[in-house]
């Protein structure tokens, strides 16, 4: 964990409550996809924790759903402010057990911390396919961020505007195994896991935080190794350990 401060330098509206923030700060605490940061915002009491989407040598990218109050000013600020967060929080990704049949699996703003994976991933040589649910056309973004990496991209939508019509879950083959990395509502992230075509996975849990490292208890659930932090021990949760 690392306590820095961070410049917003520009605000982009992806969708009607989705909004990319880039910053410049010291990112040197951020070190494999996956991981959160937590912002401090004037007069809130509790810092707000962010997925990291992306990040680079003073480079920080985030991608923000406007849910209240806190986000809504986070989302708002003029360009140029100031912003007190603490950096590399979490357990991030395993990207060593990506293969050649990896899917990355987000629904809405959980596919924030997948585009940093999957920009890694390609790093390494590895093209994951990309499964991206929303609830219409009009609530999507990122695809074709994706798209430029060079992955395989497949939309569900559950207006059928968009891609194909459906949950997540329909885009995947029912008759090839895959490993999965998955982020996004719990009952998708349920139903990805019961999918009998998913031998394996890494999937990435939400919860309330009071502190953001551990301290608070306050984020804890039961899995089969007992009981962790989604906080300090997750976000990301392997699929045998995962207990609903």
């Amino acid at each position: 964990m690392k306590k820095s401060l961070f410049t917003l330098e520009k605000t982009e509206k992806l969708a009607a409550d989705v909004f990319a923030l880039s910053f410049c700060g010291d990112t040197s605490g951020i070190v494999s996809p996956g991981r959160f940061v937590e912002i401090e915002l004037p007069g809130k009491f509790l810092r707000r924790p962010i997925s990291v989407a992306d990040w680079g040598k003073g480079r920080l990218l985030l991608l923000v759903k406007e849910v209240g109050i806190g986000t809504n000013e986070l989302v708002n600020s003029p360009i140029g402010t100031e912003f007190d967060m603490l950096t590399g929080l979490g357990n991030g990704f395993d990207i060593s057990k990506a293969a050649d049949n990896t899917i990355l699996a987000g629904g809405g703003i959980g596919i924030a911390p997948l585009y940093g994976l999957a920009r890694r991933l390609t790093q390494n040589g590895i093209f994951p396919r990309i499964a991206l649910g929303f609830r219409s056309a009009a609530d999507s973004f990122y695809a074709d961020e994706f798209g430029k990496l060079g992955c395989e991209v497949r939309i569900a939508t559950e207006d059928g505007s968009l891609g194909s019509k459906g949950f997540v879950t329909s885009l995947f083959d029912a008759d090839k195994s895959c490993y999965v990395f998955a982020c996004g509502p719990l009952p998708m992230l349920k139903a990805i896991h019961s999918l009998p075509c998913v031998e394996g996975g890494q999937f990435s849990f939400e919860a309330r935080m009071g502190c953001g490292f551990g301290a608070c208890m306050g984020c804890t659930v039961r899995t089969a190794d007992g009981c962790k932090r989604i906080c300090k021990d997750g976000p990301i949760l392997f699929k045998e350990e995962i207990v609903w």
